[in-house]
């Protein structure tokens, strides 16, 4: 059995190479960078998107199933709405809306917040991603459209790794130019007695960068690799961008994408799930009146890839939120200040 071998985070040896201040400026360099290196590659048009949408509605990401999002209700409209955990579904609505043509697609900055996610040095109850969405025919619901749109993203990654070690020479780039695919039932095979997690680790440790595809499938367990939401990813042609962190010797997700459900697989999913009541939310109509155009999208985190180009040692050194105090003073012993 091969052990997984991921540091602690105070077990690392960690100065930041930027202090608060260039880190600043180098957190505006990555996204500006990259945001306009991604809209070239896929065609996308930058748009302004909600911060909460009607409950009602099913638009808001149900990610694994059991998060619950912070939900408020508008006394003057007498609507109850929630926060958004992702703009998943509501960015395929917004192709239509907005009359965006067939290969072509949107992208946006998205914030959230997600209390039941548990802290740690890469996770964080902010979340802030690049939403993105592009339409697509029936036709090109496929494995070699997922693929070829999968290597655009990581070309616009990879080129952004080149442009942060031309400013900052210190920051060596550590990726492959290519990024490697494999999907979860292979890597089941190539691992069979490693946890999910560890099979990440170790994928990453050998190939540097990954697209682990057909996260929903069942394994031999009867369990998928990891959960996902049955009413957008096609769970055939969906899967995460891992990346591997060295200061962590690990594996660390920079991306969720996928192929969307079109009606079949959107009614297989939700049986699988136990889920069929979603059916009759606006959004799940839409699709099954084919009212939504096909489409392929995904997330992109914001403060996930500055950690990763600027290696840093915790996510709260990229972004704003809330710690334990005591893990924050813990954190300054080990030269990790958090913002």
């Amino acid at each position: 059995m091969i052990l997984n071998m991921k540091k602690s985070i105070y077990e690392i040896n960690y100065n930041s190479p930027l202090d608060v201040y260039e880190t600043q400026k180098a957190i505006k360099f990555v996204k500006d960078t990259f945001e306009k290196k991604l809209a070239e590659k896929l065609t996308l048009l930058r748009v302004t998107a909600p911060l909460f949408v009607s409950t009602h509605s099913g638009l808001n990401d149900g990610l694994s199933g059991v998060e619950k999002p912070i939900g408020f209700t508008v006394p003057r409209l007498n609507e109850d709405v929630e926060i958004v955990h992702s703009l998943a579904k509501w960015k395929r609505m917004a192709l239509s809306k907005y009359d965006i043509h067939i290969y072509k697609g949107l992208y946006t900055d998205m914030n959230a917040i997600r209390k039941d996610e548990e802290p740690d040095f890469i996770h964080s109850i902010y979340v802030d991603q690049w939403d993105w969405e592009k339409g697509i025919l029936e036709c090109d619901r496929t494995y070699s459209c997922l693929k070829r749109t999968v290597k655009q993203i990581y070309s616009a990654i990879y080129w952004l790794s080149v442009q942060v070690e031309k400013k900052y020479p210190f920051l060596e780039n550590s990726l492959p130019r290519d990024i490697t695919f494999v999907s979860t039932k292979e890597l089941e095979k190539m691992y069979p007695n490693l946890s999910r997690k560890e099979r990440e680790d170790e994928i990453c440790r050998k190939y540097k960068a990954v697209f682990l595809y057909q996260i929903g499938e069942k394994l031999q367990d009867g369990l998928p690799h990891d959960s996902r939401a049955a009413d957008y990813d096609d769970w055939k042609l969906n899967g995460d961008i891992l990346v591997y962190y060295p200061l962590y010797d690990m594996a660390l997700e920079l991306s969720s994408m996928g192929i969307r459900v079109n009606k079949e697989r959107l009614v297989k999913q939700l049986k699988e799930k136990h889920e069929e009541y979603k059916l009759e939310n606006d959004y799940c109509q839409s699709i099954l009146n084919d009212d939504l155009p096909q489409s392929i999208g995904g997330g992109i985190g914001q403060s996930r890839l500055c950690m990763f180009m600027l290696q840093k040692a915790h996510i709260g050194e990229v972004q704003v939120s809330i710690w334990d105090k005591d893990e924050v003073e813990k954190l300054k012993k080990h030269n990790i200040y958090l913002l």
